[in-house]
């Protein structure tokens, strides 16, 4: 064991060596002058494009050799299989000047994942890049050495010191990086618990990969079990449902107040387009609402919201039509920063009365500190009141409401982990099926072909000759049929996967098979040939 390990070391320090390993006098090459001055510099920007493409293909044959090196010693290097790896940052662990410098815009992400699976360790690869994270999966022939590339790979494109981006990186590993993404697309992992639009961005991860052709089988069928775990828990759960900040709960409250069957027809007005104020009219939009009016001191903030979300009717008043604005609301929602009140129980009888199809009362809902509308307004018949301490026992109701149903969703995100995993623990068995295959078939050949040489071909017709090996291969697929049927198995039943992988190891055994060398060469092969193109 001692000397297995000692030979995995070295060959894989030579590995390392010769993947890095700088061209010989590159850093010394001189390029020969040319006497006048303006063809001076023609001549060295030529020698050192010639100098620049001499380095390039040294480094390539490098890495060819690199790799051809590490085939070689495939069978005493790694005899796990791939390790499935999530790199990554989050608004959790890193700040948002740290995530910008790494974001990766869609249109780009084909080419990353091109340049992440071109790295000698890494096979397959998928970039999930929002506002809030950016995180890279992987499947990596080699854990240490993967995990190294994609962190080097992520320094390069940001410009931030490997040693910095650790800091700031985490790293999970099979069924903890699974789990996570399963946990994204359920949206357990978001600073607002259950929240849909990450779901539609890990679906647009996959139909990114589809069209570009760049998610490897276990990747893709990763995200796509991930978009099954996100689904499922908001269905079941409903952990989506109930506002978790100030302005989707007053919207939720305003909404919830009016008729049902008027309430999206009402009348909205919102007073102040500051960051609160264009989230109000952002879960306006989320709820259905297709027009706002809103009164605002200047029109740029109103145009900048109206540019923004064109999935509503945007309509601006002056903050000198103010009252004449909010007479003809149904529900006025404040959000300024003024220091006295906008509304006072004078400026709310003045105000016409509701009509009786909307609930015959005006609804205030005033999430700003200090308060828009005064207290005494609540007292005006025709007038309800609602501020920032009701929305508050609202958001925190909702707040702990979807705690718990987070709990109830790992549930369900256990059961879909242990199917991804084993899907992924029966195709362990499918090399051993192929190579159980070939070798019955080549001693059939051999022992038909010498029965052949021995009956001689002028005593056989063609129809005798076809029977003799219909009658060989019949005999070999009635010996393989009862092995291979314990070789298969959907994943589904773990005790039947876990006798199925016995039976695997027992085949390997007896037959020496040596599944495990073969698929490292194979796919220390596909490396190669890629280099090469």
């Amino acid at each position: 064991m001692m000397a297995s390990t000692t030979s995995a070391t070295a060959a894989a320090a030579a590995f390392g060596a010769a993947a890095t390993a700088k061209p010989r006098g590159s850093s010394s090459t001189i390029c020969p002058r040319v006497s006048t001055g303006g063809r001076r510099r023609s001549g060295v920007v030529r020698c050192d494009a010639s100098v620049e493409v001499q380095v390039q293909a040294v480094a390539k044959a490098a890495s060819i050799a690199a790799l051809e090196q590490f085939k070689i010693s495939a069978d005493r290097y790694m005899k796990e299989r791939s390790s499935i790896a999530v790199i990554g940052l989050s608004v959790h662990t890193a700040p948002v000047e740290m995530r910008e410098k790494l974001a990766v815009a869609e249109e780009l992400w084909p080419r990353a994942i091109q340049e992440l699976t071109s790295l000698n360790h890494i096979e397959e690869a998928a970039v999930l890049s929002t506002c809030n994270r950016m995180e890279i999966y992987v499947v990596a022939l080699s854990w240490n050495r993967g995990i190294r590339e994609v962190i080097d790979w992520m320094s390069k494109k940001s410009g931030i010191p490997a040693s910095e981006l650790r800091e700031h990186l985490f790293m999970l590993r099979d069924s903890d990086a699974t789990r996570h993404l399963f946990e994204v697309s359920a949206g357990l992992d978001s600073l607002v618990l259950g929240e849909g639009q990450i779901l539609a961005q890990v679906k647009q991860v996959v139909r990114s990969g589809q069209n570009s052709g760049g998610l490897g089988k276990n990747i893709d069928r990763m995200f796509k079990d991930a978009i099954t775990a996100g689904k499922r828990v908001r269905c079941e759960t409903n952990i989506s449902s109930g506002a978790v900040s100030v302005s989707s709960a007053a919207v939720e409250l305003a909404l919830m107040k009016l008729p049902k069957t008027e309430a999206l027809s009402a009348s909205m007005l919102l007073i102040g387009a500051g960051k609160m104020g264009k989230l109000v009219v952002k879960h306006l939009i989320a709820k259905g609402c297709k027009k706002v009016v809103v009164v605002n001191r200047s029109v740029e903030r109103v145009d900048a919201i109206r540019e923004e979300m064109k999935d509503i009717e945007i309509v601006y008043r002056p903050l000198s039509e103010m009252y004449e604005a909010a007479s003809e609301a149904d529900v006025v929602f404040t959000s300024t920063a003024s220091e006295t009140p906008l509304f006072t129980k004078e400026h709310a009888e003045a105000l016409p009365l509701i009509s009786d199809t909307m609930g015959g009362v005006r609804l205030f809902v005033d999430i700003s500190v200090p308060r828009n509308v005064s207290a005494c307004v609540s007292e005006v018949g025709s007038a309800r009141v609602y501020n920032v301490d009701d929305l508050k026992e609202v958001v925190e109701a909702n707040k702990e409401d979807r705690l718990r149903k987070a709990m109830e969703a790992q549930t369900i995100i256990t059961e879909e982990l242990k199917r991804f995993e084993a899907w992924r623990d029966s195709l362990e068995t499918v090399p051993t099926i192929k190579k159980l295959r070939s070798y019955a078939d080549r001693i059939r050949a051999s022992e038909l072909e010498k029965c052949l040489q021995k009956i001689g071909d002028d005593n056989l017709t063609k129809k005798m000759r076809r029977a003799v090996e219909e009658l060989s291969t019949g005999i070999v697929n009635k010996l393989l049929h009862g092995p291979l049927q314990h070789l298969r198995c959907d994943g589904s039943d773990s005790r039947t996967l876990d006798e199925t992988l016995e039976n695997m190891h027992a085949l390997n055994r007896m037959f020496s098979l040596d599944t495990e060398k073969a698929i490292i060469e194979q796919k220390i092969k596909a490396k190669v040939e890629k280099t090469q193109n």
